[in-house]
């Protein structure tokens, strides 16, 4: 659906915007509750937490997060669950979400009207409160800005540091090919992520947006380097598909594509992963994959993720 009015009468100008913010309020319906901890007032108030804040924020640009295959729908679902990636990526669970628009004002109505309709369903899925916001106006774009707050489930949060050489290296799910469908229909591991902060043996943890040969660096402790096992990369049925069409190798997509928002962690060398594994898989139908160590030089075979990339948001 495209984003943009055909007529001045179907857009947000023909709204105003003291007629907009009612609008969304009420697109928002039971998402967003009454001021002041929802629309309404300067700041939302949030009942305070005993447990520590978790704050991310990532928007979704037209034309870059999306473009008009995408239904509103499920451009807010994205918006909403990308970031609902990052609490799970520290384990934690979310409280509450502010919205930014920056919008056009040939952006059409009804199209922002799906959108909010879209975020509605998904913070009720979820259980995060739509508390406020902010529009502005934006010559030429469109783009949408979640500000999530969470709270960590216990005392612990997990992290990027924390590995060690030896550590074992696991992914969640399978790799590669998000832009057929994946990188807007994908389901946050949130659950996963609470699991994993209470697990001792586990000792680093962030989610993948930006391709495993990009993010995985950061994991990844001083003086060492992650040995990967080709054959352990758990390759998407979507990266296969997608290698068929451009010709370039699935592994390549699984390593490089991005937007996978799938769990990467690591499990301290001396822990028995067998007992982590037998306790995953009673709790999740998550797939879960060991696809190496951390070691102080390339073991013989692995792979050399110098040879790959992942996403570069600047270039």
């Amino acid at each position: 659906m495209h984003p943009f009015a055909a007529t001045p009468t179907d857009s947000v100008t023909a709204l105003g915007e003291l007629r907009l913010i009612a609008a969304i309020r009420r697109w928002l319906g039971a998402a967003t509750p009454p001021s002041p901890a929802g629309i309404g007032d300067d700041c939302a108030v949030l009942p305070p937490s005993r447990h520590s804040q978790l704050v991310t924020v990532d928007p979704v640009v037209y034309g870059e997060h999306f473009d008009d295959t995408i239904p509103p729908r499920a451009v807010a679902a994205k918006l909403l669950k990308r970031n609902l990636s990052d609490i799970a990526a520290m384990g934690g669970t979310p409280r509450a979400a502010v919205v930014a628009l920056a919008l056009d004002p040939k952006v059409s109505a009804r199209w922002l009207e799906q959108f909010y309709r879209g975020l509605a369903a998904t913070a009720h899925t979820y259980g995060v409160p739509v508390a406020g916001g902010d529009i502005t106006r934006q010559q030429g774009g469109l783009a949408a800005t979640l500000t999530l707050i969470g709270e960590a489930r216990g005392p612990r949060v997990l992290t990027r540091t924390g590995a060690k050489i030896g550590d074992w290296i696991y992914v969640t799910g399978a790799l590669g090919g998000s832009i057929l469908g994946h990188h807007h229909r994908f389901t946050p591991r949130l659950p996963e992520g609470v699991w994993l902060a209470g697990r001792s043996e586990v000792r680093s943890l962030m989610d993948l947006s930006d391709g495993l040969a990009k993010d995985l660096h950061a994991l990844t402790p001083k003086n060492a380097v992650p040995s990967l096992s080709a054959k352990a990369i758990p390759i998407s049925t979507a990266a296969r598909t997608l290698s068929k069409r451009d010709g370039r190798p699935a592994l390549t997509h699984a390593l490089s594509d991005g937007e996978d928002f799938e769990l990467l962690f690591t499990v301290g060398a001396r822990a028995d992963y067998g007992k982590l594994e037998a306790a995953w898989h009673k709790k999740f139908s998550t797939r879960l994959t060991c696809i190496g160590r951390f070691t102080r030089t390339l073991e013989a075979g692995a792979l050399n993720l110098v040879d790959f990339h992942g996403y570069e948001h600047l270039r």
